[in-house]
């Protein structure tokens, strides 16, 4: 198979618990509706919704040779979602992550700080990268410790003098950190997403609209910012602007939900659809993830 699409990123399984409040921790044992167990990271999320779409993906992640990894490797069998061999290691635990979920959707999360959630290296990463490849997102900026701003301007440098198109999803900086300390990574990114606490966070602004200025002046050549309900935000050269969902959804669960919008966007930029039509394909799947328990379980309506 050759991939149209490469995610670089962590592979993971959640364990979902709903609903749960903080009585959770007053009590014995604590009754749920369900309890479940799910595929979750940001690019594995990403990689399956992308292959429910019958789009060709490479995922480069890491996982240990366990029960765990094995469940993930051969779900991305299933999916027809590319692994390379370096994939399961000896030396590491694949991550689970249990969450923790409130009937608002809202989520906490348990890590496994010595699982594979954050252990990506830049040498774990294969390059060149193959030249089938239209697009590599890197997902996400801010998880993996030893894959900081210089890491990702050789991934992403990379990827342009390939000629590809290079895209970043971001989580909330760990370390205090400031667009300073993207400056030499951000001027090669295409298409950054990251939500409304995450670019309010790593900018220090106060509104998403000077969030975004900040990061397209920081070079980041489309700033999309993901607001939940409220759809998202976009700023490039010629846009600044509000894009709403069109339709209302119950949400559930917001699991997974900012990383369906990325895979819905990029679903409908392998297509060549405008940049408005991806934005409202995003909020649309988005929004689907919501209504179900879990990251991906969406997925399963989908023929």
């Amino acid at each position: 198979m050759k991939p149209e699409i490469i995610i670089i990123g962590a592979a993971i399984l959640d364990v979902l618990a709903y609903p749960t409040d903080e009585h959770v921790f007053q009590e014995g044992s604590y009754p749920c509706e369900d309890i479940e167990l799910s595929y979750g990271g940001d690019a594995l999320n990403e990689a399956l919704v992308l292959s429910a779409f019958h789009k060709k993906v490479e995922l480069m992640t890491i996982l240990g040779k366990d029960q765990a990894g094995e469940f993930i490797v051969k779900k991305c069998r299933q999916q027809q979602i590319l692994l390379n061999e370096k994939t399961m290691r000896d030396d590491l635990k694949t991550g689970i992550n249990t969450v923790l979920i409130k009937k608002d959707g809202s989520r906490h999360f348990l890590t496994n700080a010595n699982g594979s959630l954050r252990k990506l290296t830049l040498e774990d990463i294969p390059l060149p990268f193959v030249t089938s490849a239209k697009i590599v997102c890197f997902a996400s900026i801010f998880v993996f410790p030893q894959i900081r701003d210089h890491e990702l301007m050789v991934l992403f440098k990379t990827a342009k003098k390939q000629g590809m198109i290079v895209a970043a999803d971001m989580t909330k900086c760990k370390h205090q950190e400031t667009l300073d300390d993207l400056k030499l990574s951000l001027p090669y990114v295409d298409y950054l997403f990251c939500n409304d606490a995450e670019a309010q966070l790593v900018t220090r602004a106060d509104s998403v609209e000077a969030s975004a200025e900040q990061l397209y002046h920081a070079g980041a050549k489309n700033v999309i910012i993901k607001i939940g309900a409220k759809g998202c935000y976009v700023h490039n050269d010629t846009l600044h602007c509000w894009v709403s969902p069109k339709k209302e959804v119950v949400c559930v669960d917001t699991t997974g939900a900012g990383d369906s919008f990325v895979a819905g966007f990029f679903k409908a930029l392998l297509e060549k659809q405008s940049l408005m039509d991806c934005l409202d394909f995003g909020n649309e799947c988005g929004g689907k993830a919501t209504t179900q328990i879990g990251a991906t379980r969406w997925l399963e309506n989908i023929q």
